[in-house]
């Protein structure tokens, strides 16, 4: 405990970069070692020219995105699923362009499978690297070392969720003081013995010896503010602001671009508008839709096409125009699962409608007449996963009724949705059902990572294995 102590007195974050980036280094190297030893008949092979210059390309590619928007720094509140997240894009990014170097330099003696193995050696270390350093900051976390001593300038709504955050885990590393608040007769027992006014916090963090200042108060408190940069700055507290962008947006979460030294926030945020992002759910919904078409529609169409012309006459696939990115209309492919009517266009199936047959209703309640849908993902006019895509007549029904329901458009419709696996799926009976279906697809839309459309779809698999009361 002695030595932790000793260690607690020093601020690694400042040499944190460096550290960072030689581990990394350290750990790229070893794979690369590793990955000799496990493919290559000799290691003799890593020591040929074409090998040392891929070696050498890969330690600087790697250099510059962990440099590339400071990729390498890892906050205090950043869970392992975002870490992983980021992890898994930059050793994606990372083997694509060495591939486009071994290609394009024609190295014919470097090992594909070697540099499979490398990947996998690489990604895995990284991970067990990151969890392991976490792991270890909770256990000293947990001892009462490493943490920064915060109060909270501001006992109102935007406080209230800064201090909810601070709180939630201990392994963050941060020791809440306090709020401090010119009104101290406030009744909502969340903020507890309000510490002072304003005119209190110079002493305060002086006899506290106070890390971080968080002031979540009004822009109208200028004077205030003002006031607490010079304290902070006297006495080197690092003074942090909550901008209350609720005043703004409700949108919970935001994205603050800045055009030169200019920040301009944007209402949401949408990882999808990211290039990278939207390459990898386009290579990801190419690969995963191949693989259906090629392993499970061979065997299984046949016997689906069979049973629907037995029994009931008229055409295997259902056609339907439905709303597509960008409000953009598209022929949505479905297995028929009704008898041909003249209002399946405008009227949704509800709970015991006798126009589904009854290999349809089997259909519907395990999804597989949304297969064909796989045929839109390879094309491009849907993706595995996203907002399902509405009726022509009910977006425009909508729109009218919802403010924000066209939001929902700024991403590709998906076979499948976090909506729907959250058990909005199916008839929408009352408003409240489509409202709430619209925020989870905007949730979506605003949190959207490789990872969450794995969860998704995994969540999926099991729903339809459990069965889904709405699915009819």
């Amino acid at each position: 405990m002695k030595i932790l102590q000793k260690l607690s007195n020093y601020r690694f974050s400042r040499y944190f970069q460096i550290l960072f980036i030689l581990w990394d280094i350290v750990l790229l190297n070893i794979a690369i070692i590793i990955s000799g030893l496990v493919k290559l008949e000799s290691l003799d092979r890593l020591f040929l020219k074409e090998s040392q210059t891929i070696s050498l390309l890969g330690n600087l590619i790697w250099i510059g995105l962990l440099l590339y928007k400071d990729s390498y720094r890892i906050i205090r509140v950043e869970t392992i699923e975002s870490i992983l997240s980021r992890t898994i894009k930059k050793v994606i990014i990372h083997a694509a362009i060495i591939a486009v170097f071994v290609v394009s330099l024609h190295y014919s003696d470097i090992s594909r499978f070697q540099l499979f193995y490398f990947y996998i050696f690489f990604f895995s270390f990284l991970m067990l690297s990151r969890f392991l350093s976490m792991k270890a900051l909770k256990y000293i976390r947990s001892k009462g070392y490493n943490f920064r001593n915060v109060i909270i300038v501001g006992a109102n709504d935007t406080g209230k969720r800064l201090r909810k955050i601070l709180s939630k885990n201990l392994t963050f590393g941060y020791r809440f003081l306090g709020f401090f608040d010119e009104n101290q007769n406030i009744s909502d027992p969340f903020f507890g013995n309000i510490l002072g006014g304003f005119d209190d916090i110079q002493n305060f963090i002086i006899k506290e010896n106070i890390d971080e200042m968080y002031v979540a108060l009004h822009i109208d408190n200028i004077e205030v503010i003002n006031k607490l940069i010079q304290i902070c700055e006297h006495h080197m507290v690092r003074i942090k602001f909550i901008p209350d962008f609720q005043l703004y947006t409700k949108s919970s979460r935001v994205e603050i671009s800045f055009y030169e030294n200019t920040p301009v926030l944007m209402s949401r945020r949408e990882p999808l508008e990211n290039t990278v992002n939207r390459l990898l759910k386009k290579i990801f919904d190419i690969c995963f839709s191949s693989l259906v078409i090629i392993l499970i529609f061979p065997w299984l169409f046949p016997i689906i096409i069979m049973i629907i012309k037995i029994e009931s006459p008229g055409p295997i696939f259902f056609k339907q125009d439905r709303s597509g990115r960008d409000n953009k209309s598209f022929a949505c492919l479905k297995f028929r699962s009704m008898r041909v009517n003249d209002i399946s266009h405008k009227k949704q199936a509800q709970k015991g409608d006798i126009r589904i047959t009854k290999f349809g209703a089997f259909m519907r309640k395990t999804s597989i007449d949304e297969l064909p849908q796989f045929f839109n993902v390879f094309f491009g006019n849907m993706s595995v996963v996203g907002p399902r895509p509405h009726m022509i007549f009910h977006t425009l029904e909508y729109t009218e009724l919802i403010n924000n329901y066209l939001v929902r458009q700024y991403a590709k419709p998906g076979i499948t949705g976090w909506a729907q696996v959250n058990g909005y799926r199916g008839e929408t009976k009352k408003l409240i059902d489509m409202e709430n279906r619209v925020e989870f697809d905007i949730w979506y839309i605003e949190n959207w990572s490789l990872l969450l459309d794995i969860k998704i779809i995994i969540k999926t698999v099991v729903n339809v294995f459990r069965g889904e009361k709405n699915a009819y």
